[in-house]
């Protein structure tokens, strides 16, 4: 089984590999021993990266490392994962296209996950909500609000908004709605009527034409607007992120910033999705 978008899973796929994430918290087995995964991971990714490759290994298994621009040769796609279905029982690509990511998993009997393209980031935001879910029970019933353009952060929160069924708020400039407003999205503009409805918030770092004073003024995290949200928010900015531009400094050192400790659990659902795809179950 490929994992190329959270949509591909539905509620009961979720719970399981949320359950297998839990398994692994408590358990040091060797699941993976004899398996051998191809990763294509730029030179800068660092979180994703080192979660997948320590967690593989951690399991068992062992991780051949290629640059993503391997996939930009000449040579078809089908006749690159052929060849790679003889030695891997598994491919992890992050790579920006996802429609090409797409294509090679279509042509592939081994799994392929994605670690990131430019339409989603579905492996890190399945980790971000099962961190919420073991803070907060009623995760589903919590009302989310993302604050940013429209890229592949926000919609992949957009998306796991609707698999999950719970309401997500977007909230950015005119131009960044993802689609039309229905029970799951909702976009707005204005940023201060959001927050008291608001019990988790997420950025995505800004792009650089909006670093700038008038943007930061309006949408711009601090703890003062965290103080706005609902008893018991949280801030979950996606990294990197940056003091001073979509995040203030003061937010960052208060007790809503959850980042580090919610990312310690990237290691173990990307593990879970791992074994889920091989069909490995506990």
């Amino acid at each position: 089984m490929n994992f190329l978008s959270i949509d591909s899973l539905n509620i009961k796929n979720i719970h399981e590999i949320f359950s297998i994430a839990d398994y692994l918290k408590n358990n040091n087995e060797k699941l993976l021993l004899g398996k051998t995964f191809v990763l294509f991971f730029p030179e800068s990714s660092v979180r994703t990266r080192l979660s997948f490759e320590k967690g593989i290994k951690d399991l068992g298994g062992e991780c051949v490392l290629f640059p993503p621009t391997t996939l930009d040769k000449k040579e078809e796609l089908i006749d690159v994962i052929k060849y790679i279905e003889n030695w891997a029982d598994g491919v992890i690509v992050r790579y920006s296209d996802y429609d090409k990511v797409c294509k090679l998993a279509s042509n592939s009997a081994i799994p392929v996950i994605n670690a990131m393209t430019s339409y989603n980031h579905p492996c890190e935001i399945l980790s971000d909500t099962y961190s919420i879910s073991k803070i907060r029970e009623d995760y589903e019933s919590l009302v989310y609000t993302f604050v940013g353009e429209n890229a592949n952060i926000s919609n992949s929160w957009r998306i796991a908004a609707e698999v999950m069924n719970f309401k997500i708020n977007h909230v950015g400039l005119i131009g960044n709605r993802i689609i039309e407003d229905n029970k799951n999205y909702s976009f707005h503009t204005e940023l201060e009527d959001v927050l008291k409805m608001s019990d988790v918030i997420l950025t995505d770092p800004l792009p650089k034409e909006l670093r700038n004073r008038g943007y930061t003024d309006k949408y711009q995290i601090t703890l003062e607007r965290m103080k706005k949200c609902k008893p018991n928010a949280i801030l979950n900015p996606c990294p990197p992120f940056y003091r001073g531009e979509e995040v203030s400094k003061d937010v960052i050192d208060s007790v809503y910033f959850v980042g580090y400790e919610f990312k310690k659990n990237l290691l173990y659902v990307q593990q879970a999705i791992i074994l889920y795809c091989l069909g490995i179950r506990k």
